[in-house]
């Protein structure tokens, strides 16, 4: 089988979906992996992928840039003609989806790994966005031989409504995975408790209710050490400031330590994970929390809440609300045996939902039925 897996940037690719590209290849399927390369295609060819580049600008919106990026895929789908064609996040999907009709694609599988900025955005302006975006959905989603992978049932039945997808169109498959022999469940360590939030340093991510979290509970006399793992994403128009980061920095309330590849190390050195995010599609460190035996605190909201059992793994509070986040962080912080059980009742669940063997077979199965049917 040709399988072309077009998503918009290589990173996200080696972080979310290496693992079902390498199980392809091993089974021996040809396939293409079509990114913006930030690194080179030295590191993706390296495993035997045919690697395209592409030009993707995940911050353009005007209609010169959408157009040059669908000129971009159509040649790509003609020069290819895949058997299969899998588009990750969201300008694949939505501009890939659109010029595969134009192309000789067998079958289209459409990841929504979460539906992004435009759907937690407030104000006139984020609600006509939702809307042109929705409509947008409701033309790509039409394809005849086609699935679309959800991460979450919100998402799911957010998109049925507005496309009218029928119950055999739509796949419920719960985040990337997670491996579990990389991610041991080792102890609580003895010390200073260090409380861990590891995401791309955007506002929906609750990067700010976090830090008014720490200094809070700083202020309140709580010992721990409170870090924020991640970068800046100045494409993304949700991204932290480069000042308010510094800013950050210089008042010591919490530790900013940047990108991190060694996040199972550095898990094993926490305490608790806290995403207090917006929406999502299932944020992959808490899964990667719940692999590592760390109790979990996060939102009641799309994909985070999907990612814990409430009282059992973790603890949820509302989004946008640092008081009730620093509230159930102390809950956790006061009382260690609870942390204990609540991540070793995580990890059992990563073993009976999460394990990254389970996603990847999904998707082989996903793919031979769109080349079937072809």
């Amino acid at each position: 089988m040709k399988l072309l897996i077009v998503v918009n940037v290589d990173w996200f690719f080696l972080s979310h979906r290496l693992p079902v590209a390498l199980a392809a290849l091993q089974r021996g399927d040809e396939v293409h992996i079509a990114t913006t390369l930030t690194q080179g295609s030295a590191s993706l060819e390296a495993y035997g992928f045919r690697v395209h580049a592409l030009q993707i600008d995940r911050s353009a919106t005007g209609p010169m840039g959408l157009l040059g990026l669908c000129l971009q895929l159509l040649r790509l789908f003609w020069r290819v003609r895949p058997d299969v064609l899998h588009l990750v996040t969201i300008k694949p999907v939505l501009l890939g989806g659109l010029v595969a009709r134009l192309a000789p694609v067998g079958g289209v599988v459409y990841a929504i790994s979460g539906l992004g900025h435009v759907f937690v955005a407030q104000g006139v302006w984020g609600r006509l966005r939702r809307l042109l975006v929705s409509g947008w959905y409701r033309l790509v989603l039409g394809a005849r031989n086609m699935r679309v992978i959800f991460q979450n049932p919100d998402d799911r039945a957010a998109l049925a409504g507005v496309a009218t997808l029928r119950p055999e169109q739509t796949v419920l498959i719960p985040g990337s995975g997670v491996d579990l022999t990389l991610y041991p469940a080792l102890p609580l360590p003895a010390g200073q408790p260090m409380v861990m939030m590891a995401a791309r340093l955007l506002k929906t991510k609750g990067v700010q209710e976090f830090v008014q979290a720490a200094q809070q509970l700083k202020m309140q006399g709580v010992d721990a050490r409170f870090c924020l793992v991640g970068d800046l994403d100045p494409d993304n128009p949700a991204s932290v400031e480069a000042a308010q980061l510094q800013d950050w920095q210089r008042q010591g309330v919490v530790e900013t330590l940047g990108h991190r590849a060694e996040i199972a190390a550095l898990m094993a050195q926490a305490t608790m994970v806290v995403l207090p995010s917006y929406r999502e599609g299932l944020p992959k460190v808490l899964i990667e929390a719940a692999a590592c035996g760390r109790a979990v605190v996060t939102t009641d909201v799309p994909g985070c809440r999907d990612a814990i059992e409430e009282g059992v793994t973790g603890l949820l509070v509302p989004a946008r609300n640092a008081q009730a986040l620093a509230l159930a962080i102390k809950r956790l912080l006061d009382d260690r045996a609870l942390c204990a059980s609540m991540g070793a009742a995580g990890r059992a669940r990563a073993e009976r939902i999460f394990d990254v063997q389970a996603v990847v077979q999904t998707h082989l199965a996903l793919y031979d039925a769109l080349r079937s049917q072809a």
